[in-house]
């Protein structure tokens, strides 16, 4: 997991953005920071069942195929 993600920069900045839409009225800017918000907690859902199938891995001793 990368420092970013581990800092949840890319979602809070989706939440700014979705926010300072918000406030000014702009709907296209709150879309996107919706879509980008969801798209940050994607991510961190990924990163978290990578580390944990490679946590796994590690204690069952479980290698890849192929």
């Amino acid at each position: 997991m990368g420092l970013i993600e581990k800092l949840n920069l890319r979602e809070m900045k989706a939440r700014a953005k979705r926010k300072l839409g918000s406030r000014t009225g702009n709907r296209r800017l709150v879309a996107e920071g919706r879509t980008e918000e969801a798209e940050a907690k994607l991510l961190r859902t990924q990163d978290e069942i990578l580390d944990t199938v490679a946590e796994m891995r590690r204690e069952y001793g479980v290698r890849r195929r192929g």
